[in-house]
């Protein structure tokens, strides 16, 4: 059945304008983003099979071009526009950190660091360079790797934190293939790094892994 025939009080973008966007479960959610449906099926129908097909909104928003548009009523139209809402909440969130202090807000640092790392494809590590009123200055992709492993250079951090004139780091990397736990090697390396910058005045607040739609604080762990 269309939804146009459903019920007022059932239909999703009813709901939302009625009670605001909280209060729709993921699929419905969904199914305003895709706008309408296919032959014999609803943009509700389109939404709960793409859950079902990935497991979570989360691995809808990083399934590849590829594997998102193989997929009945999807698209390259409907992908670039996924594309285009998430990037406008990442630079939303980057807005918010580049206003408020970033280490009073670590929701803020962890939902922004998910978007901008959890669909990649091979490991990433980033910083988020602050002042000295924790005020996020940059954020810049600092090395890019495999699967696996990016090589992460000490000295190339250090001159990009004194062209920033930056007082504090956040780093963050992400595991595309595993859980957001931290490795020997990801503790020896913070710690490195850690010293490193303290050569320079410049503090490392914090180190995120994001890996399975999650991120991991080393400070939170008294990790760092």
């Amino acid at each position: 059945m269309a939804i146009t025939n459903w019920p007022v009080s059932e239909r999703p973008r009813e709901k939302l304008l009625q009670n605001g966007a909280s209060t729709l479960s993921d699929t419905e959610l969904l199914a305003i983003f895709l706008r309408t449906g296919i032959s014999g099926k609803s943009a509700v129908d389109l939404a709960r099979e793409l859950l079902l097909h990935f497991g979570s909104l989360t691995n809808v928003f990083a399934a590849s071009q590829l594997n998102f548009c193989q997929l009945p009523g999807m698209g390259i139209a409907k992908y670039t526009q996924l594309q285009a809402v998430l990037e406008m909440a990442r630079r939303t969130l980057d807005e918010e950190l580049k206003c408020g202090n970033a280490m009073n807000s670590p929701k803020l640092v962890r939902d922004f660091l998910r978007l901008s790392l959890a669909n990649k494809q091979h490991e990433v590590f980033i910083g988020i360079f602050l002042d000295a009123k924790n005020h996020a200055i940059a954020t810049e992709e600092l090395f890019s790797g495999t699967l696996t492993q990016a090589s992460v250079y000490p000295r190339e951090i250090i001159k990009r934190a004194l062209h920033h004139n930056a007082a504090a780091i956040i780093f963050a990397h992400n595991h595309p293939s595993g859980a957001a736990e931290p490795s020997h090697a990801d503790k020896v390396l913070t710690q490195s790094l850690k010293q490193a910058l303290s050569l320079i005045d410049v503090q490392v607040l914090d180190h995120f892994i994001v890996g399975n739609g999650t991120a991991l604080s080393f400070s939170e762990h008294d990790l760092i």
